[in-house]
């Protein structure tokens, strides 16, 4: 014990056992010192590789409102970018919209978004038409 203590009162740690916790909220404000953006912001993005999810998710995690438009890319990439920004977004506790074919929106929880966009009601015919067009039809 006597080599624990004196390493304590080297370091100058005098709190044994205890643990700091932090809120969502500092936790937040940290990240904004950070990165230097403010989360009042809404910014549009148009992916043209999986490696900029990350850029996107950096965005949500500033707390800004991010539209992303996936025409850019492949349907394989989008459902990948996608599936990243569902786990971001659910890990920060915002919300993950589909605004439009390919357009999605994401807020941090900061940010509420009230009424739901509805999708067309269509005859099956046409539908399996607009499909044949359309790679982003999920």
């Amino acid at each position: 014990m006597a080599f624990k203590d004196k390493l304590q009162k080297f370091i100058g740690d005098d709190k044994e056992g205890e643990v700091e916790t932090v809120s969502s909220d500092e936790f937040y404000k940290d990240t904004f010192k950070q990165t230097g953006t403010s989360g009042n912001k809404m910014i549009l993005l148009e992916p043209r590789a999986f490696s900029e999810a990350q850029t996107i998710a950096d965005y949500l995690k500033s707390r800004n409102t991010v539209v992303v438009n996936l025409k850019r890319v492949t349907p394989e990439v989008a459902k990948r970018i996608v599936d990243f920004l569902s786990g971001s977004v659910y890990a920060i506790g915002g919300d993950l919209q589909k605004l439009g074919n390919g357009i999605f929106l994401c807020t941090p929880n900061n940010v509420n978004v009230e009424g739901k966009i509805s999708g067309d009601e269509k005859s099956k015919a046409k539908k399996e038409e607009k499909q044949e067009e359309n790679e982003f039809d999920w």
